[in-house]
C-alpha cells in the first residue's frame, strides 16, 4: 500500500549482498509469501511518524485494514509487505487519539500480526497512556486466544505494561492458564542437525515456539525487576520444561541477570 514510500528506504546492502539480505530475511522469519523489502526498524518509524501527523493519517490505516481484509480472502498470498505491517502498527502507535479509537484499530490490526517482529515491534513502541485496567481488559481476549501471535501481543505487552509488584501476580495467573499445546502456529518445526530443513517458516523448538520464548522472555525481563517474586512463580508454576529452559537461557544471556539465579 505505501510500498513506493518505502522502497527508497530499503538498505543498500540488502539489494547488493546475497548473505546479508539472507540474514536479515533469516532474522525476521516471515512466513513464506510475506514479501521482504529489506528496511531497517528506524526508517520505519519515521515513515510512520511522517503518516501519523498527515491530515489522511485515519484513511491510511482504512486503507491498510482494507489491504488486510482483501489479503485474507485473496488465493494469491500476501498484499502488505512485512515493513507495511510494521508501519501500520507504529502509526497507530504514534498518532494522538483517544484509547477508544486506538483499541478499534488495534482490534483489527492484532490479528494480522503473523510473525514475531511485526508484533515486538509494536508492543515495544506502545508509549502511549490509558487506564491500565481498561488495557488489561483489552488484553485477556488476546490471552484466551489459540492464535500464535495474538497470544504473544498479550505476553508482550504484559511485559512493557505489568511487570510490577501489584500486577505480576495477575500476569503468572494469565501464564498458568495458557493451554499452549493447543495453540495454533503456521510454523514448522525444523531438525536442528538437518540444515535442509531450515528455511523462512521454521523453527528450532516445540510448537507455539514463538508463544512459549514469549513467556520465557516476560519472565527473564521480570527476574531483573522482581527476582523473589519470579523465582517464586517460576518454581510452583506448572510451566512445560522446555519454557523454564528457554526462561534460564535468556536470563544468563542477558547483562541485567546473567549472574542472577533464575530458580
Amino acid at each position: 500500500m505505501i510500498e513506493e514510500m518505502l522502497l527508497p528506504l530499503v538498505s543498500e546492502r540488502f539489494t547488493t549482498e546475497p548473505k546479508y539480505r539472507e540474514g536479515h530475511v533469516r532474522i525476521i522469519n516471515a512466513l513464506p509469501g510475506r514479501r521482504i523489502l529489506g528496511l531497517h526498524v528506524p526508517d520505519m518509524k519515521k515513515v510512520a511518524k511522517e503518516l501519523s501527523r498527515r491530515e489522511d493519517a485515519i484513511g491510511i490505516i482504512h486503507g491498510f485494514e482494507q489491504e488486510a481484509a482483501e489479503e485474507s480472502r485473496s488465493e494469491y498470498g500476501s498484499r502488505l509487505a512485512y515493513e507495511e505491517t510494521v508501519v501500520w502498527g507504529l502509526m497507530i502507535n504514534a498518532m494522538k487519539i483517544p484509547w477508544e479509537q486506538r483499541r478499534e484499530m488495534l482490534a483489527k490490526y492484532v490479528p494480522v500480526m503473523d510473525n514475531w517482529a511485526v508484533c515486538d515491534t509494536f508492543c515495544c513502541n506502545a508509549k502511549w497512556k490509558c487506564d491500565r485496567v481498561e488495557l488489561w481488559d483489552f488484553l485477556q481476549q488476546f490471552w484466551n486466544s489459540y492464535s500464535e501471535f495474538e497470544v504473544r501481543f498479550a505476553i508482550v505487552m504484559s511485559m512493557v505494561h505489568y511487570l510490577d509488584t501489584e500486577w505480576f501476580p495477575k500476569v503468572g495467573e494469565r501464564i498458568d492458564r495458557l493451554e499452549i499445546d493447543k495453540i495454533c502456529s503456521y510454523y514448522r518445526k525444523a531438525k536442528k542437525a538437518d540444515k535442509d530443513t531450515y528455511g523462512q517458516g521454521t523453527v528450532i523448538g516445540e510448537s507455539p515456539y514463538y508463544v512459549r520464548m514469549g513467556v520465557a522472555w516476560l519472565l527473564a525481563t521480570a527476574l531483573a525487576k522482581l527476582p523473589e517474586e519470579t523465582r517464586a512463580y517460576v518454581n510452583a508454576s506448572r510451566l512445560p520444561e522446555d519454557v523454564k529452559r528457554l526462561y534460564a537461557r535468556k536470563a544468563r544471556e542477558s547483562f541485567r541477570t546473567r549472574t542472577v539465579s533464575p530458580f
